[in-house]
C-alpha cells in the first residue's frame, strides 16, 4: 500500500517531486506509526464490512479500526465480535491489497479470544486499540496482546486511547501520565501510536466544540494534548506517535463565524467550487484542526467519515520548501552545526535546534510523499477527490 496510491500513476507524476514510498503491514513500526495517516474507525455491527473496507480502500484509506467499544451498545457486543470474524474470513478469502486493520476492545480477555477464533484470518491483523488507558487499566491489555502475539505468531500492535478522566483533572494529569509512560516504555516495541480520545475529555466538563471550532479553541482540552506530548511526544528518542484528535462533523447547516479557508490558494489553482464545498461540508475547521495538530506534534488522525480522509493525507504532503530546509539541515557536512539562510531564501535554518524537525520532517516525506514546487494542497485534494 502506498498514500495517494488510489490516483492514476501520471497524476502522481505530477503532483510529487518525491512519491509517497511503498508499506506493508510487515514494514518498522518506525515507518508503520507515521504513514498510519487518516484512521478510519467504524462500528464492527456493520453487516458488509468486508465491502466496505474493499470500498476504503479505492479511496486512500491505509488504516482502519472496527470498533467493538463506544461505536456500539453493550449489547450488541457478541453479535459484533461474530461480525468481525465472520467478515475478517472473508476477507482472507477475498483480497491481498488492505489497509492497517485494528480492533478496539472493551477489556483484555477479547483479545486472545478473537486472535483464536480468526484462525488463520489473523494474519489481516495489525493489533488493537486499547480504551480509557492508564497504567492501571492498560498493563493488563498489553499482557493480554503479548500473549496473543505468542500464540498466533503474529506481530500485534498495541494504540493506546488516552481519554481518562484522570488526565483531564489538574491534581492526577501529571502522576496519570507518568504512569502511562511506565506501562508503554515497558511495551514500547509493541506500542505504535497513541491515541487522543478528545471526545471524552469534553465529556468530563459537559462540552462539545462547535464546527467552526477546533480542539485547539477549548483551552481545557488543549491543555490536556500539550502535555501529553510534552511527557510522551518528546523527540529525543523516548517519545511516541501522538495522533490527532477525532472530527465529527459532517455537513454545517448553519454557522456563526465567518469562513476559515483563504479564497486565494483556491482562486490560484481554479478550485473555487471545492473551497466552496469544503465549506459546506465543515471542512474548513477540520483544514485548520490538522494544520494546529501539526504545528504542536501530532502524527495523523482518527476519523469517523471518509470525507475526512483526504484532508489529513493532502495536509500531510511534505512542501517542497519544507524538503529543502531538511536536506540542507541534514546534510552530513552540517554536523557541526551552524546557520544557513534557506534555498528558498526566506528563513534562517539553525542546524542543531531544528536537526529534530527536520528528522521529522523527512520521515513524513517518506510515507507521505514530497509536492512538486508548484503543487499545494488544494492540487492534492482536487487530485485525490473521486471523479
Amino acid at each position: 500500500m502506498r498514500h495517494f496510491g488510489h490516483i492514476a500513476p501520471e497524476v502522481r507524476q505530477r503532483l510529487f517531486h518525491q512519491e509517497p514510498c511503498e508499506f506493508t503491514a510487515g514494514s518498522s513500526a518506525r515507518l508503520l506509526s507515521a504513514a498510519l495517516g487518516a484512521t478510519l474507525y467504524s462500528p464492527a455491527t456493520r453487516p458488509r464490512l468486508a465491502d466496505d473496507i474493499l470500498k476504503q480502500v479505492g479511496r486512500g484509506v491505509v488504516s482502519m479500526v472496527l470498533c467493538l467499544e463506544d461505536s456500539i451498545g453493550d449489547e450488541d457486543v457478541v453479535d459484533a465480535e461474530e461480525n468481525l470474524v465472520r467478515q475478517f474470513t472473508e476477507l482472507a478469502e477475498r483480497a491481498t491489497d488492505l489497509p492497517l486493520l485494528f480492533i478496539r476492545v472493551r477489556y483484555p480477555e477479547q483479545i486472545p479470544d478473537l486472535v483464536q477464533r480468526l484462525g488463520p484470518a489473523v494474519r489481516l491483523l495489525s493489533g488493537f486499540v486499547l480504551p480509557k488507558f492508564t497504567e492501571e487499566r492498560g498493563i493488563p491489555f498489553l499482557e493480554a496482546l503479548s500473549g496473543a502475539e505468542t500464540a498466533s505468531g503474529r506481530r500485534l500492535f498495541a494504540m493506546p486511547v488516552l481519554e481518562s478522566p484522570e488526565l483531564m483533572y489538574r491534581e492526577s494529569r501529571v502522576e496519570t501520565l507518568e504512569g502511562i509512560a511506565r506501562a508503554v516504555d515497558k511495551y514500547r516495541e509493541r506500542v505504535l501510536a497513541l491515541r487522543l480520545g478528545v471526545t471524552d475529555f469534553c465529556s468530563s466538563y459537559g462540552l462539545r466544540r462547535a464546527p467552526d471550532m477546533t480542539a485547539w479553541d477549548v483551552q481545557i482540552v488543549a491543555s490536556v494534548i500539550a502535555d501529553v506530548v510534552n511527557m510522551l511526544g518528546r523527540a529525543d528518542g523516548t517519545g511516541f506517535t501522538v495522533t490527532g484528535p477525532v472530527w465529527e462533523y459532517f455537513r454545517v447547516q448553519e454557522r456563526m463565524f465567518k469562513p476559515q479557508l483563504r479564497r486565494s490558494p483556491f482562486l490560484e489553482g481554479q478550485a473555487e467550487e471545492l473551497r466552496e464545498a469544503l465549506i459546506e461540508h465543515a471542512m474548513d475547521g477540520l483544514l485548520r484542526e490538522i494544520s494546529l495538530d501539526q504545528a504542536n506534534g501530532l502524527m495523523g488522525k482518527t476519523c469517523i467519515h471518509p470525507s475526512h480522509v483526504l484532508p489529513v493525507h493532502a495536509l500531510s504532503v511534505v512542501s517542497h520548501e519544507e524538503f529543502s530546509d531538511a536536506a540542507d539541515i541534514l546534510r552530513p557536512e552540517r554536523g557541526g552545526g551552524g546557520v544557513l539562510r534557506s534555498q528558498y531564501t526566506n528563513k534562517m535554518n539553525e542546524v542543531k535546534p531544528h536537526r529534530a524537525w527536520a528528522e521529522r520532517t523527512m520521515l513524513r516525506a517518506e510515507v507521505f510523499g514530497v509536492a512538486n514546487e508548484d503543487i499545494g494542497f488544494v492540487e492534492l485534494l482536487a487530485a485525490g477527490i473521486p471523479d
